[in-house]
């Protein structure tokens, strides 16, 4: 790879910075992993499928609603299951109710605590620090996401959130649309080219590319710097202090 991959463009030159949550400034991607991991090993299991693999996560899951990616793994699968409602009981074998199921398995893991990416809030806290800082936002997939960043304490270090339920009520498309991110710029009041995507996930990345951002830098936490670059990112890190 070579080193212009990982030198984006000064993230000073833009006006503001648009953050994926999990697995871009809190290890939550690990949690939601398991969750699904638990969750489909079991189900698979029961259904004499392929077992989960965790590739199985980057290629379905990652990025994606709870809704979309639980159809897109299942159908993987070749299985079929009612979609259901979001009313459903998380013990029902439905799209809703294992997204319903998987969510409580995380809200479980999430219940012991949250610890941010120190590369992340080093660069938090260097923007904080900063005179002519660009403003910062979190757009994420998640229902969670307010409860995840009151668990890391960062609820007050972003001036927006951009959640799932957030999606829902105004009825954005998730990820890879760029529906999240293209909604965060305009309610900051900002030009797709005027801000960065900070993204973990293929689908995110990809989302970036879509909306026409001024910059998508992809964090590998496991997707692959390759894979990110494939999909729409315009440099690559490892760690968002990098960036720095």
């Amino acid at each position: 790879m070579s080193p212009a991959e990982h030198n984006p463009t000064t993230i000073y030159d833009y006006k503001v910075l648009l953050f994926d949550l999990d697995g871009v400034v809190t290890p939550t991607a690990d949690l939601h992993r398991q969750a699904w991991r638990e969750l489909f090993s079991e189900f698979f299991a029961r259904h004499g499928a392929k077992p989960y693999e965790e590739q199985d996560y980057f290629d379905y899951l990652d990025g994606r609603s709870r809704a979309e990616g639980v159809a897109a793994l299942l159908t993987s699968r070749n299985i079929e299951v009612p979609e259901g409602s979001p009313d459903d009981d998380p013990s029902a074998d439905t799209i809703y109710g294992m997204g319903e199921r998987k969510n409580k398995m995380f809200r479980k893991l999430l219940d012991m605590g949250m610890v941010p990416y120190p590369g992340t809030l080093r660069l938090l806290d260097a923007l904080k620090n900063a005179e002519n800082a660009p403003r910062v936002a979190i757009v994420s997939s998640s229902k969670n996401a307010h409860a995840v960043l009151e668990a890391a304490g960062l609820q007050d270090r972003f001036e927006l959130v951009v959640d799932g339920n957030v999606a829902q009520e105004k009825g954005l498309a998730a990820k890879p649309e760029p529906d999240t991110y293209l909604y965060a710029a305009q309610q900051l009041g900002v030009e797709p080219r005027e801000a960065v995507v900070l993204e973990d996930a293929v689908s995110g990345v990809a989302s970036g590319k879509k909306g026409g951002f001024g910059a998508v830098v992809g964090v590998n936490r496991g997707a692959g710097s390759a894979a990110l670059l494939e999909n729409g990112a315009t440099s690559t890190v490892d760690d968002l202090a990098e960036l720095l």
